[in-house]
């Protein structure tokens, strides 16, 4: 790619994932109970080293929501974040094996439609989840992806507490970051060189910090509290243990191994989630090897680990900004990472004074880009067998979290395969007004079974049938039971059978 490209491109893609990652590194941390700058290091690794030894051109990587649950529930198992850090150092090594025993192949089997699904369903949970940071309640961390939160309520109740607790000025924030945001994508406004040239949530990030500068300044009643601006951690000469080294004499604590293997797994999955999510994505449909992938995530989560870090993936919510953000290469996510680790280390009393309505504008307009009506339009004329799939995700995603939506999306995927392959690989035909032919198209076995009785009992007294078995090579033993069944059945409703290419064990019935 051309220099200049990168500027026109995926520097600008940079700095907005930038103003999207900093939140989520720092809400991660908080709900997982790690230090706070653990998900800055995570950040900041996953963008500079996992960007470097990855081959995916745009996902992004840094601490996923999804292993907030078990971070903080190993840190209380092992009785320390530095014991905690030695299992992400182990986890990561075991991510390095997995990529060298080809483990990434199994990202090759989530159906499209699945991953459609998950993608639909993040989008609505970033919609639901910042709007309560939108008014200007923050009680909910940053980043959080389940539905059942650990403050006892959940996605949907948790906004309707928040309209009790109102913030005028976060909330006036927010409405003009989204119109701003939107106006932005319009293509009257593209036409504009220095519009279509400047990334639009930075605009809104600036726009939202002078009016909450203004509101602090001149007015009680619209003035916004310092407990919703971003809170950066010091760095220099603030912290003295910014690195929490991990504590390499719990080596002997069988709980690091099993805590490892978990995080090992888990990252594992999320990342390949991602990435198929991320390559669907791109304008360009680039395919990233998978096993290559799970290397690059071990390197980063094993030096994660040793300088005390949160355990990292590539994550959605980051990649599906760089992409909406016009990014081109890697580029974007590496120079994330790097304008993470300045801007936390030369301005962090800059930082503070963004408002997180502000940013939460910015993930309400990424989410409506994942979910937008338009995708379930298309994914509903592409038939039931893709559209069902995709909505049993979509709001499996939505209620649970990502893995079980997943899970759950895979199952309902599954099942309408087969479902429709059982009614594909038995059809019945009515040639004329007494005559029928029923073929099997494809192998039958027991699956098929009660089709195949359906269809019988279609067919009625009096008829021909013709029973063709040409395009199998192969009918199960339940499947020639239930035509032998049908042939003594047949004799007494006077219905004329004739096999075609069926051989019958057990019955005086053979080829024609």
């Amino acid at each position: 790619m051309k220099f200049s490209n990168y500027w026109l491109y995926d520097f600008r893609a940079a700095i907005v994932v930038f103003l999207v990652a900093l939140p989520l590194c720092l809400g991660i941390a908080l709900a997982s109970g790690a230090p706070l700058v653990s998900g800055l290091i995570a950040g900041m690794i996953g963008g500079m080293v996992a960007g470097v030894l990855s081959k995916s051109p745009l996902s992004v990587s840094g601490p996923a929501a999804g292993l907030t649950s078990i971070v903080a529930t190993s840190i209380a198992d092992l009785g320390s974040f530095e014991a905690f850090a030695l299992s992400v150092v182990v986890a990561g090594l075991i991510q390095l094996l997995l990529g060298f025993l080809r483990a990434g192949t199994i990202g090759n089997f989530f159906p499209a439609s699945v991953i459609k699904g998950m993608l639909a369903g993040i989008g609505l949970i970033l919609i639901l989840k910042q709007i309560p940071h939108a008014v200007g309640y923050d009680v909910d961390y940053e980043g959080d992806e389940t539905f059942f939160q650990a403050d006892g309520q959940n996605t949907f109740t948790e906004v309707i507490e928040a309209f009790n607790f109102l913030t005028p000025g976060a909330v006036v924030v927010s409405l003009l970051s989204l119109v701003l945001l939107f106006a932005w994508e319009h293509p009257r406004m593209r036409k504009w060189t220095w519009v279509a040239k400047t990334p639009g949530p930075l605009v809104a990030v600036a726009l939202g910090t002078l009016m909450a500068l203004a509101f602090n300044t001149f007015t009680e009643f619209w003035a916004i509290d310092t407990r919703h601006m971003v809170a950066v951690p010091r760095i220099a000469g603030g912290e003295s243990s910014f690195f929490r080294l991990p504590d390499f004499s719990a080596w002997q604590n069988p709980k690091v191994y099993t805590v490892a293997l978990t995080l090992a797994l888990v990252a594992s999955l999320e990342t390949l989630l991602s990435i198929e999510a991320s390559d669907k994505m791109d304008p360009y449909r680039r395919m990233t090897p998978l096993n290559h992938e799970l290397k690059a995530q071990g390197v980063a989560n094993s030096l994660s680990g040793l300088l005390g870090g949160l355990p990292l993936t590539s994550v959605i919510v980051r990649s599906s900004a760089n992409i909406m953000a016009g990014a081109k290469s890697k580029a974007s996510t590496i120079t994330h990472g790097a304008i993470l680790l300045l801007a936390v280390v030369l301005i962090p009393q800059l930082l503070e004074f963004i408002p997180l309505s502000c940013l939460a504008g910015i993930l309400i307009f990424v989410g409506y880009k994942l979910t937008k009506p338009q995708l379930y339009l298309e994914t509903r004329a592409k038939g039931k067998s893709q559209f069902y799939p995709f909505l049993i995700t979509t709001l499996a995603v939505l209620l649970t979290d990502l893995l079980t939506g997943v899970f759950i999306g895979l199952l309902a995927s599954v099942f309408f395969i087969l479902r429709t392959n059982f009614k594909q690989a038995v059809l019945l035909v009515n040639n004329d007004q007494n005559s029928y032919l029923l073929k099997f198209t494809k192998d039958v076995s027991f699956l098929n079974k009660s089709t195949l009785r359906d269809l019988f009992q279609q067919v009625p007294n009096g008829a021909r049938l013709i029973i063709d078995g040409t395009y199998s090579r192969f009918i199960d033993q339940d499947i020639q039971e239930t035509i032998s069944d049908f042939l003594e059945e047949a004799k007494t409703k006077d219905i004329h059978v004739e096999l075609n290419h069926i051989t019958l064990s057990n019955t005086r019935y053979e080829i024609h």
